[in-house]
């Protein structure tokens, strides 16, 4: 029943993901959304992250970010990211992955979407046929309010982590970084 919306795997931030073992198994673009999952929602990119496509890109991997947001939102970001991207991309319609696909001209066996949401980063990912990893959503210290799909999303990962369709993407959480790490 919820098949559809479990990732292939959890990582607790985009920083724990061996993009090298991705490349290794197959895989040569990522797809990542934006908002709380490279920063915080409307957040300008930081240096960290900057550096993180830099040596994604250095393991031989392209990368595209597919957002709902618009271009204005994206352009900020990706100031000093040399990077694809589709905006108003609809999720969690499947339209908006094909196209990323197309973009970065790979078969769907060979991207990984990442995102922070189940009911579009994930759900639409796993529509499109693409494996998916979610993170867990970046808050701010102190912020407490998450929204009652977040409440949803935790009922969801329980059932997640008790079938066989956990860590189907294998090994590929860094050491110090815990698949359950989204809760």
């Amino acid at each position: 029943m919820f098949k559809e919306l479990f990732p292939y795997e959890c990582a607790g931030s985009v920083f724990e993901i061996d993009y090298r073992k991705l490349y290794k198994k197959g895989i040569r673009g990522i797809i990542f959304d934006i908002d709380n999952t490279l920063v915080h929602h409307g957040d300008d990119s930081t240096p960290e992250i900057d550096r993180l496509f830099r040596d994604i890109h250095d393991a031989g991997l392209k990368t595209l970010l597919l957002t709902n947001n618009d271009e204005e939102r994206v352009e900020r970001f990706i100031k000093n990211i040399d990077t694809l991207y589709i905006c108003d991309a609809e999720k969690p319609q499947p339209e908006g992955y094909r196209k990323a696909l197309k973009k970065l001209k790979l078969k769907k066996s060979q991207a990984v979407c990442v995102g922070d949401q189940i009911f579009t980063d994930i759900l639409g990912a796993n529509r499109a046929g693409i494996p998916s990893i979610l993170v867990k959503y970046i808050m701010l210290p102190g912020e407490t309010k998450i929204g009652k799909r977040r409440y949803a999303e935790k009922l969801i990962l329980w059932y997640y982590r008790h079938t066989r369709y956990a860590h189907r993407l294998g090994d590929i959480i860094m050491r110090g970084g815990s698949s359950n790490a989204v809760e």
